[in-house]
């Protein structure tokens, strides 16, 4: 039925109790190969910050910011403020956007490996591109197809890990995407404090490397197992059931399977999901796949993980220990997502979204004060005072690694129903590398603006969504992924929000004919 006027939410009753199984081996290697993906899209974000502060690659792509950069005379805040510069970390996500749209159709139809698939081998041409462009344009082609491979990835790990997890263990496991993130950003630091005095060519070596976690992910997605989900949505249902025994170590999968075939009923009569998530009944999720990914970029995070030599540089850092200075981050990072992995399932993810929101609003407003009161437009930091922005931003970057880092996928991939599930991965993925181009285009700029100023801006972006979190989002610990529509009927605000279909005690939520009459009440 075209648009959906079928009402039934993907299950008709709460069986998580009967849901049987365990971690198997099945389970744990399939998510650490489908999580490459998140390695790759963190290699990209850290990489081109180092890329962009090395000189032979400026001289050779932006002799305008190679001479600026090396002027005495430039106001501090404004010395990489160029929009060719912005445009070589941007075009990327731009071409993410475009392509995450492309990909929901065909993981939808073809499964999620698909996508991982093609994820892989566009990143495989986007690093041949970037190490051995001569000229800006190929260095910029080469950033688009690993803006395709971004779009593709992005859409089809965070779906694949979380219809393989187990429903207790959903949350430690699909942050694998984000631990892999955060190891991709440490990773491409540690190239580029080592490579960055490989001159002239340096700068090929950062970018080409990209090539081994891209031929990783494709060979992986190759041998890795479909998901039961995305079998039974495509009319395989005992293949499905056989995935299904396999990776939860058990034959006894009834409650799961039954739970999974009831949503792909309903899957398969949506002819077309992306009108269908316009319905009143999936706005509470269409609301988070917009603002989650949304606040998570608007934290200010991708403006230090992209440019951080770039802003240690425009502190008064030197080239050797702004580079040192954004290993340091990115090594906090990885670490504080650990914490995450352990405590998400056991806290929920409200209480670590609210506490992480607070934290790194505290540190936002201490870096803005010291800048403000202790840094100009011409003159440098102290040591002391360099060491404590250096501090004081890793409190905020470790705050963000256990909170809106890894809940920021989390969150949107775990909430929809299978009918719309494909489609609202696409907006989550959209919306993300949108505001991603969007702040990755305007930093630089902004930062030769506001001065300090650009902390605070990102400080006010934190105390709306720490609100806003408290206000609209439920705790998802523990729901399975199937169940998780039945969650927002018992919300405070979003049962008012979404259509008349009463809860029934004895059989769980009404079956089609019953949906279909709320529906048209």
């Amino acid at each position: 039925m075209a648009g959906g006027g079928v009402g039934a939410l993907g299950v008709k009753k709460e069986r998580a109790a009967e849901y049987k199984g365990r971690m198997t081996w099945a389970v744990a290697m399939a998510c650490l190969v489908a999580a490459v993906g998140g390695a790759i899209f963190g290699y990209d974000i850290g990489i081109s910050g180092g890329v962009t502060s090395m000189d032979p690659f400026l001289e050779k792509f932006f002799p305008v910011v190679f001479r600026r950069k090396n002027s005495g005379h430039q106001n501090n805040y404004c010395k990489y403020d160029n929009q060719g510069l912005s445009a070589f970390t941007s075009s990327l996500y731009l071409a993410g956007l475009v392509s995450s749209l492309v990909a929901s159709p065909v993981t939808r139809n073809y499964g999620r490996r698909a996508s991982i698939v093609c994820g892989g081998v566009s990143f495989l041409i986007g690093a041949v591109l970037n190490v051995a462009a001569v000229n800006l344009a190929m260095l910029i082609l080469g950033r688009i197809m690993l803006g395709v491979g971004i779009g593709f990835g992005n859409q089809g790990v965070p779906l694949y890990l979380s219809e393989m997890a187990p429903a207790h263990l959903r949350g430690g496991l699909n942050m694998m995407f984000q631990l892999a993130t955060t190891l991709g950003i440490f990773t491409a630091n540690m190239i580029n404090y080592g490579t960055q005095n490989l001159k002239p060519w340096g700068w090929r070596l950062s970018l080409g490397l990209a090539a081994a976690p891209a031929l990783l992910m494709t060979v992986g997605g190759l041998l890795l197992p479909e998901t039961p989900n995305s079998l039974i949505e495509r009319g395989r249902a005992q293949e499905g059931r056989r995935v299904l025994e396999r990776i939860r170590g058990t034959a006894d999968v009834d409650a799961e399977f039954t739970d999974m075939a009831e949503a792909s009923e309903l899957a398969n009569t949506i002819e077309h999901p992306f009108r269908n998530i316009l319905e009143p009944r999936n706005r509470p999720q269409l609301v988070m796949a917009v603002c989650m990914p949304a606040f998570q970029i608007l934290t200010g995070i991708n403006s230090i993980l992209f440019y951080a030599p770039v802003l240690f540089q425009t502190m008064g850092f030197g080239a050797d220990a702004s580079l040192y200075s954004s290993v340091i981050t990115g090594a906090v990072l990885f670490f504080s997502t650990l914490i995450s992995i352990a405590t998400v399932d056991r806290l929920g993810r409200r209480k670590l979204l609210i506490s992480g929101g607070i934290q790194m609003i505290v540190c936002q407003v201490i870096v803005a004060v010291i800048l403000g009161v202790k840094f100009g437009t011409d003159k440098q930091l102290t040591r002391s005072y360099s060491v404590a922005v250096v501090v004081v931003i890793c409190l905020f970057v470790m705050a963000f690694g256990w909170s809106w880092g890894p809940l920021g996928w989390t969150v949107p991939s775990e909430i929809f129903p299978l009918e719309t599930r494909s489609a609202g991965q696409s907006i989550t993925v959209a919306v993300n590398l949108f505001f991603t181009f969007v702040i990755a285009q305007a930093f630089l700029s902004l930062l030769c603006a506001f001065k300090f100023g650009i902390f605070l801006f990102f400080a006010g972006w934190i105390a709306v969504m720490t609100v806003f979190v408290y206000v609209f989002l439920p705790e998802t610990k523990g729901v399975p992924i199937e169940e998780m529509v039945l969650l927002w009927r018992k919300h405070w605000f979003w049962k008012k929000v979404m259509p008349d279909m009463p809860l029934h005690e004895e059989d769980g939520w009404g079956g089609a004919g019953d949906g279909a009459r709320a529906h048209h009440k």
